[in-house]
């Protein structure tokens, strides 16, 4: 994007930085995305939509590991990485890691051999222990790896039984993948934001766990939005036992009071989008400053330290997902600007007003730039150097309604524009 001249003098006086300092995220915060359709089968070859991942600025992806696909047959040994049929899913794990870029590795799908002939959603009696520490050894670079998705739903669980997922999944899964390397470190719950038909409410899922004495290192949630109108920081029903962005701070309680302080993985987060969705989504612009103020939720909230992105293309089914940064055609959303450069407004105090941005492609401190909406272009209002996550806070004074972006003079690129309140 081209640096707009032509500046209004009355604008200027009243916009000017007032202080900047690094910001540091939530303890080893990574921001990553998830799209294994589009990863597997999207269009281009692998290297060419590794290439898309990189230019976001994601290092960390999450990736479904498909046990039914995998092993369609029952292996001799289970525990044997060449008893398994790895395939595609191994050539993606091969290529992220050949492109430095860190894997959240979720398994699931029971093969029809190990639940009695039923689908990939019913849990099986035994074997997935083993299955565990053979995925652990074949790919000993992923450390970052969740036990299913989304038990406490029948769509990904059946039998929706907390008692069952910790016996049969969790507990098995995570001596295993422990035991295959110390440095693993494994996550349960992954549990969906609210009770479903025939589901359970991941509050009460949660207590399920730990009444069945679970064992992990972090909880996983997907705290999607309940509706359109609920926002990262605000919209949830407060008296309920959702698990929503808006709801952070209940997650974290829980969480730390039945598993003491665990680290928590947002493990599925994103807004659809009107058009196409003209029922559930946002605007686009809405779509991108929420990317924007969830990162900034993240980053507020002590050990949250994983927020992953739900989609990067929106999926052809107008019954699917259409969250994505890129339409299902490939044209860019805003939020595929606001993904690599996310600003979010902290608050505001009279006329001074507290911003969060980060820069999120490269690595160590990296520069940035504040511009603002002057006429018809861009003034560079205030420049600085972010801290070594590519986070930064910086107070500026603005009037309501100031539009402004972060400009990376490194990349060339520019976030979506957030009008200020």
């Amino acid at each position: 994007m081209r640096r707009g001249v032509g500046t209004s003098l009355a604008l200027v006086a009243m916009l000017c930085a007032v202080a900047a300092a690094p910001a540091h995220a939530s303890v080893g915060a990574s921001f990553g995305i998830q799209d294994d359709a589009w990863l597997m089968d999207g269009p281009g070859s692998l290297d060419q939509r590794i290439t898309t991942i990189q230019s976001l600025g994601a290092h960390l992806v999450r990736f479904t590991l498909r046990w039914d696909q995998v092993a369609p047959t029952k292996p001799a040994n289970g525990r044997d990485p060449n008893a398994y049929e790895w395939g595609q899913y191994g050539e993606v794990l091969d290529a992220l890691h050949g492109n430095g870029i860190r894997a959240l590795v979720t398994l699931y799908g029971a093969p029809r051999w190990s639940n009695g002939g039923l689908g990939p959603n019913h849990l099986p009696q035994s074997g997935f222990g083993s299955f565990a520490y053979a995925a652990a050894k074949r790919f000993p670079w992923v450390h970052m790896w969740t036990v299913w998705n989304e038990p406490n739903t029948p769509i990904f669980s059946l039998p929706v039984s907390p008692a069952l997922y910790v016996r049969r999944l969790l507990n098995p899964g995570y001596a295993a993948l422990h035991q295959a390397s110390a440095a693993n470190r494994v996550a349960g719950g992954v549990t969906s934001p609210r009770k479903t038909t025939s589901g359970m409410a991941p509050l009460t899922f949660l207590r399920g766990m730990h009444a069945a004495h679970a064992r992990l290192d972090a909880y996983a949630q997907n705290p999607y939005p309940l509706s359109p109108t609920e926002t990262p920081m605000r919209g949830s029903c407060p008296a309920c036992s959702y698990f929503t962005m808006a709801t952070l701070p209940l997650i974290r309680a829980s969480v730390t009071k039945y598993f003491g302080p665990k680290q928590i993985w947002l493990t599925e987060y994103g807004y659809q989008t009107s058009p196409p969705d003209r029922i559930l989504g946002v605007s686009q612009a809405k779509q991108a400053q929420y990317l924007g103020d969830a990162a900034l939720r993240v980053w507020r909230e002590p050990g949250v330290t994983v927020l992953i992105q739900f989609l990067v293309r929106d999926e052809p089914s107008i019954g699917g997902w259409q969250s994505g940064l890129y339409t299902v055609s490939g044209t860019p959303k805003l939020a595929a600007h606001a993904f690599p450069l996310p600003l979010a407004e902290v608050s505001r105090r009279g006329s001074r007003v507290s911003l969060w941005g980060q820069v999120r492609p490269g690595s160590g401190a990296r520069r940035y730039a504040l511009q603002v909406r002057s006429g018809s272009g861009w003034r560079t209002l205030a420049t600085g150097s972010t801290g070594r996550s590519g986070a930064f806070a910086r107070t500026i004074t603005a009037p309501s309604g100031a539009r402004v972006r972060l400009w990376s003079p490194t990349l060339g690129l520019a976030g979506a524009t957030l009008t200020l309140s």
